[in-house]
């Protein structure tokens, strides 16, 4: 075994293990060939039958790679050995040396009890992001593949490092190969599982980082929903960067940001970006739903079919249209007080037909979201004939009034210091969908 003082290859004085499993050991050593003399980063790979099959070139190929790169946030590759009979061990050792980034592990300063401000975590990004344009736009790109907050050195200059390429890939990338499966769970993406790492699967793994940062506790202990990492909750930040965190850490590489260079640009406009989509829209649902980091606008159109629709207003239009005649005649003419008691109930009738019958048939409702204020616009064929205005900041709640079974559809109900407004008709199911997506944009508890 290795101990502090300790010299390898008559130049590399051990000074302080660093980390060690069961095949790597990783020490801070001073490099006495140096003047003035420097501290480096040893890692030693031991070549034992214990040691995994892949290990040996994972570390061969972390060697070859820091040897080409060239970034001042990255460690410096300063030299390779294998020392064939070392001291106390019948295996032969392979040695990589690295300069030594002064500062402390996110990690660390995790485990410490630190919290990260919005600031210093949107800091953290722009920087990881820029280093991440640098290996990615190389050709081959390379990628880290095991971006994690033990990986990221706050730095003595309050600069941030990225360092431990042990799980790099930079051959075949774009020829889209297969490669060992590597990276720490809850950091790590589908497609990376795969075997089919892409650029964007280390944006996933900064994404997955910046909530650790934010929450303070790992995203494999966080709740995952529809694959994603659940957290908004956790967290009092803009939430143009939530949505932009988001659109990081989608399951989907697809609907993921692909590079860097397009992150970097997403950022400086988070606030036009749009959630991800936390749940799904109903099959065959005719809502229209568009929002934004700062606004919610949503259009819920007409019950039923043309065909019921047109039903409908003939079967209510007619006995109408059939006394109109004798209409004309009592306003013209006049009548006695029982024909005045007659077209007052037929008056009230019709304007009871049509709020309980043609308004929830043919009207619709549209609501309007920003972070000051939310209007509910009651409309009948386009036309707006009822609004109402109310601060954001006052909702109480949204939530469904209770449905007895063969009663009929009731819609959302948003509640304002007691006072209820409800939208137009809806489904079962467009209900749920519909105030969850409410509630989550506005951070409230569904009821």
């Amino acid at each position: 075994m290795l101990e502090a003082g300790e010299i390898l290859c008559n130049r590399y004085q051990l000074q302080e293990k660093l980390g060690q499993d069961a095949s790597r050991q990783t020490w801070l050593a001073q490099d006495l060939a140096k003047q003035p003399q420097e501290r480096v980063v040893v890692k030693l790979l031991i070549l034992s039958p214990q040691m995994q099959w892949d290990e040996q070139k994972l570390f061969e190929r972390e060697a070859q790679v820091l040897k080409n790169l060239n970034h001042p946030r990255i460690p410096k590759y300063r030299d390779y050995f294998v020392l064939e009979h070392q001291s106390g061990s019948k295996f032969p050792w392979f040695g990589l040396v690295q300069s030594y980034i002064p500062g402390t592990s996110l990690q660390k300063l995790i485990d410490k009890g630190q919290r990260f401000s919005e600031s210093q975590v949107e800091k953290i990004a722009v920087e990881v992001l820029s280093i991440l344009v640098y290996l990615h736009e190389l050709n081959p790109p390379v990628l880290h593949r095991d971006i994690k907050p033990s990986n990221l050195i706050w730095g003595e200059d309050q600069r941030v490092y990225l360092v431990d390429f042990g799980a790099v890939q930079d051959q075949a990338v774009l020829e889209g190969a297969t490669f060992t499966v590597v990276g720490t769970y809850g950091y790590v993406p589908i497609e990376q599982f795969a075997g089919r790492a892409v650029p964007a699967s280390d944006l996933y793994a900064l994404g997955a980082t910046l909530i650790h940062l934010l929450t303070g506790m790992s995203p494999a202990d966080l709740p995952h929903r529809d694959a994603r990492i659940h957290f908004t909750d956790r967290v009092s930040v803009d939430l143009g960067f939530v949505n932009w965190i988001g659109k990081l850490t989608e399951p989907n590489v697809l609907e993921r940001l692909s590079t860097a260079r397009e992150a970097l640009a997403a950022l400086k406009n988070k606030n036009v970006l749009t959630p991800p989509i936390t749940s799904r829209k109903p099959t065959g649902s005719q809502i229209q739903l568009n929002k934004s980091a700062s606004e919610l606008d949503i259009k819920i159109p007409r019950r039923g079919g043309k065909a019921f629709k047109l039903f409908y207003l003939v079967g209510i239009m007619i006995p109408f249209l059939w006394q109109l005649p004798q209409l004309i005649n009592f306003l013209t003419r006049g009548g006695n007080s029982q024909t005045w008691f007659f077209w007052l109930f037929c008056v009230a009738m019709l304007i009871a037909v049509v709020q309980g019958t043609l308004l929830p048939t043919f009207g619709h409702t549209d609501l309007y979201f920003d972070r000051q204020n939310f209007e509910i616009r009651w409309k009948i064929f386009g036309f707006c004939y009822k609004r109402q205005r109310r601060q954001t900041a006052l909702i109480d709640k949204i939530y469904q009034e209770p449905v007895n079974q063969g009663s009929a559809p009731r819609g959302v109900t948003i509640e304002v210091e007691g006072q209820k407004f409800t939208s137009s008709p809806l489904s079962t199911i467009e209900r749920h969908w519909l105030i969850q997506e409410i509630g989550e944009w506005l951070g409230l508890d569904r009821k």
